[in-house]
C-alpha cells in the first residue's frame, strides 16, 4: 500500500463547477462519483468517520449493485480495530494533525479479515482514498473503489486524484457540514433526548452504552442499525440491550415502548 501527502491545489475548475452547486443537497454524492469517475475506474463511494463515534456519511454506486452499507456493516463487525491503510502510525506520527492524506490500497495488502469480509465479499478490489486526521484519533475519509473485473487503477490516475483530492476533501466536508451530517456523527452519546431522561429517570443504573441501544430502539431502528451506528457487533448490542432490559425488569421492545407512556 502507498500513502503520501496530496499536492499543492492545482486547476479543479470542472469539479468546483458541478460540485458547488450541489453541496447540502441528495444529488453531491452521485455527482461526486460521476466526475471522479472521469478519472477513475471507480464504481462506488463511501465517506465515513472512524474514532469514538463509526459513521457512515456518505455512499454512492455506478454500474455495480450498491453493497457500501454491507461494507461497512462488515468494516465494523471486526476489521476497524486493526485497520491502519487509512492512516498508518508512522504517517499520523510524522503528519501535522490537521494535514490531509491520500492512501492508495489492493484488496491483497488488507489484512486477511478485513480483506474476506469486505473486500472479497462484496468484489472490491482496490481504493483510493483522501482521509483528514480527526481530533480523537480517527479519520474523516472520502474513499472511491475499484470493484473486480474492472481495470486497475493507474499511476497517471493516481497523480490525477492527487491533484485533486484537496477540492473534494474541502466540498465534501463542506456539504457534511450543510447537510447536518456531521454535526450528526460527532454528537456525544448523551444528546438529552425526553426517551433518554425518562429511562435515566426510571432506572439511574443504566450504563451509558445501555441507554444508547435502548434509546436507538425507541426510534425503531433494528439491531444491525444499532450496531453500525455505535460502531459495535450486533451480538455486543443485544448484550447491552438484555442488560438493560433486566435493569428495568422488561423482557420486549414492546415494553420498553410501554416505558415511555405517561403514568
Amino acid at each position: 500500500m502507498r500513502h503520501w501527502h496530496p499536492p499543492a491545489p492545482a486547476a479543479a475548475t470542472a469539479l468546483l463547477t458541478d460540485l458547488v452547486g450541489e453541496l447540502g443537497g441528495p444529488a453531491f454524492g452521485p455527482r461526486l462519483l460521476a466526475r471522479m469517475r472521469t478519472l477513475l475506474p471507480a464504481s462506488t463511494l463511501s465517506v465515513y468517520r472512524t474514532g469514538r463515534r463509526p459513521a457512515l456519511l456518505l455512499t454512492g454506486a455506478a454500474g455495480v449493485p450498491d453493497t457500501t452499507r454491507d461494507c461497512w456493516r462488515a468494516y465494523l463487525s471486526g476489521p476497524h480495530r486493526r485497520d491502519r491503510s487509512l492512516l498508518p502510525d508512522d504517517a499520523a506520527r510524522d503528519a501535522a494533525p490537521a494535514a490531509p492524506l491520500l492512501g492508495h490500497v489492493t484488496a491483497a495488502e488488507v489484512q486477511p479479515e478485513h480483506r474476506a469480509r469486505v473486500y472479497e465479499a462484496h468484489g472490491v478490489a482496490e481504493r483510493v482514498s483522501v482521509v483528514q486526521p480527526q481530533a480523537d484519533g480517527g479519520v474523516l475519509a472520502v474513499n472511491f473503489y475499484r470493484h473486480a473485473g474492472h481495470r486497475p487503477y493507474g499511476d497517471v490516475q493516481l497523480a490525477d486524484f492527487g491533484a485533486l483530492a484537496g477540492a473534494v476533501l474541502a466540498l465534501t466536508t463542506k456539504h457534511l457540514a450543510l447537510s447536518g451530517l456531521l454535526a450528526e456523527a460527532g454528537a456525544p452519546a448523551d444528546d438529552g433526548t425526553p426517551q433518554r431522561r425518562r429511562l435515566q429517570a426510571l432506572c439511574p443504573a443504566l450504563t451509558a452504552r445501555e441507554l444508547d441501544v435502548c434509546e436507538r430502539l425507541l426510534r425503531g431502528w433494528t439491531h444491525e442499525g444499532v450496531a453500525a451506528d455505535l460502531g459495535l457487533s450486533v451480538p455486543t448490542v443485544k448484550t447491552y440491550r438484555n442488560r438493560a432490559f433486566q435493569r428495568l425488569g422488561i423482557h420486549f421492545r414492546s415494553e420498553l415502548y410501554g416505558l415511555m407512556l405517561p403514568a
